[in-house]
């Protein structure tokens, strides 16, 4: 029999992760404490993205504002994976409609200087805002997270988003020495804020890896996956499940539960049958509702929700979620309905 919630430990999105006994399939979604929540743009009018992750009454509010409009079954830490970036002094800026920028991209041995080592003292904001909206969500898990190395390397070497992700290639292959420096030390630097965030009290840590899928797996098991597993490997003595994402990794999928996940994150290009032919059993998988489907009509919706929920009973172990964030257009309303609907379809 599945135990009463009595601790997030106890909670239904734990368990999941862990591969154990369920009384439903618990849903979040990524980006759920976000643009499509009209209170979330009143709390942050003139308020810029870095400053509000720097507040910890606004980072627990925001962070709140889904579990109470959707009865979502975890809550995630508001925050940006390039956080970390900036407390340790690298000089960037989250531009409205275009994402991260840094201001000097790194590109010599010289650029490895200003990354420092990060440490509690970097974040206290982060284990702040965890404090602050621990005893509201009572039983209710909160998730914290961070980038991957690679990811927070690309937008350090191209400085900013990039389509092709030439410049951060063109370093891999041509500089390799350099490369796995730099991943190191982010390495460190993603480690060190998942660790933060458990320490304070979050009860799940996922790693994003947003631009990963635009490597081969040769590359990416080369180049990314000892990395990743070092960023991973911070929290490994904490007893908290892994989660590990990226959008278009599809081929990836088997190299990034090896890196040490206990649940593998897999977008909506590739189906959970498929996903799980390719990891195998070992892992349970979180996914992985198209977003733009959330702006179907709900007879449309309602159909691909249950087969997800379905797809996902076939597996040891299912988080449903969005295969990548939530849009900003989304409307609110339909989020809840589709956690109603998970609820309902997998209610055993």
């Amino acid at each position: 029999m599945t135990p009463t919630p009595k601790s997030p430990r106890d909670s239904a999105l734990v368990r999941a992760a862990r591969r154990q006994s369920v009384p439903y399939t618990p849903v979040w979604f990524m980006r759920q404490a976000g643009r499509s929540l009209p209170e979330y743009r009143k709390v942050r009018e003139g308020v810029g993205m870095l400053d509000s992750c720097r507040k910890p009454d606004l980072v627990a509010e925001i962070t709140m504002q889904p579990v109470r409009r959707h009865g979502v079954d975890a809550a995630i830490l508001f925050s940006d994976i390039v956080v970390p970036l900036a407390a340790v002094g690298v000089d960037l800026d989250i531009v409205p409609g275009v994402g991260p920028v840094v201001a000097q991209p790194f590109r010599t041995l010289a650029d490895l200087e200003r990354l420092p080592e990060l440490t509690l003292e970097h974040l206290p904001y982060i284990t702040e805002g965890v404090q602050l909206v621990l005893p509201e969500l009572g039983d209710t898990p909160l998730i914290g997270f961070a980038g991957a190395p690679f990811t927070l390397a690309s937008y350090l070497i191209e400085g900013g988003p990039s389509k092709n992700h030439e410049r951060t290639k063109a370093m891999m292959h041509g500089d390799p020495q350099l490369w796995h420096q730099l991943c190191g030390r982010l390495a460190q630097i993603s480690g060190a804020t998942l660790r933060v965030q458990a320490l304070a009290g979050a009860s799940v840590v996922q790693l994003f890896d947003s631009w990963v899928g635009v490597l081969s797996r040769l590359d990416y098991d080369a180049f990314v996956q000892p990395h990743s597993a070092a960023a991973l490997s911070a929290v490994a003595d904490l007893d908290v499940p892994k989660i590990h994402f990226g959008t278009c990794t599809g081929e990836l999928l088997a190299s990034m539960g090896a890196a040490g996940a206990d649940v593998v994150g897999v977008d909506f290009r590739t189906s959970l049958t498929d996903a799980r032919a390719r990891i195998g059993d070992q892992y349970a998988v979180q996914g992985n509702l198209d977003p733009a489907l959330l702006f179907a009509p709900w007879p449309a919706l309602e159909k691909v929700v249950r087969s997800i929920v379905a797809e996902g009973a076939q597996s040891s172990g299912h988080i449903f979620n969005l295969g990548h964030g939530v849009l900003p257009g989304t409307d609110p309303e339909v989020l809840t309905r589709v956690v109603e609907l998970v609820h309902e379809a997998s209610a055993h």
